[in-house]
């Protein structure tokens, strides 16, 4: 949940004087969706990730647009081991990527990793900005947890899903 400040000025009944109120008020911002599939080989031990889209990207530059890249963390309890990104696709907010990030996982590792994907907006200068991100995995909520099991229900076989993008 986002949160938005309004400030609200409040004329007195004609008197002089305003009353200047802030609201605070719980936003469900869309930040857009992302599209990818997991695949899990056991006897190689490798974790394939595949981008495949995103929609609806928020957009981050004042042209109206962004220009997304998405950024795979693996993480295993809540420690980065290894991260990889995809290529940046400039001036859109739906862009196609269709690119494999392959990690090594062995099998009996598998249980403690999860992913951490940010979908990130690439800025020339100053600071790439993150527009969302969402988690998969065994300690992931929901969609993130049932992708995962999925993927280790049916090893060898790619799993698509799209996922909802939240803030960080």
């Amino acid at each position: 949940m986002a949160e938005s400040r309004y400030t609200v000025n409040i004329k007195n009944g004609g008197k002089a004087g305003t009353d200047t109120s802030t609201y605070v008020v719980q936003d469900n911002v869309d930040l857009g969706d992302l599209m990818f599939s997991l695949c899990y080989l056991p006897t190689a031990g490798r974790l394939t990730i595949t981008m495949i889209k995103a929609r609806n990207l928020k957009a981050m530059d004042i042209t109206g647009a962004s220009d997304p890249y998405v950024k795979v963390s693996l993480m295993c309890e809540g420690r980065r081991l290894k991260k990889r990104k995809t290529s940046t696709k400039r001036n859109t907010l739906n862009p196609i990527y269709n690119e494999a990030i392959v990690f090594d996982v062995p099998p009996e590792n598998i249980e403690q990793i999860s992913l951490l994907i940010a979908v990130m907006d690439y800025d020339r200068v100053g600071h790439n900005e993150v527009i969302g991100v969402c988690r998969v995995g065994n300690d992931a909520d929901n969609l993130g947890r049932k992708h995962w099991s999925e993927m280790l229900t049916y090893p060898r076989k790619p799993v698509a899903h799209w996922h909802p993008l939240v803030e960080v």
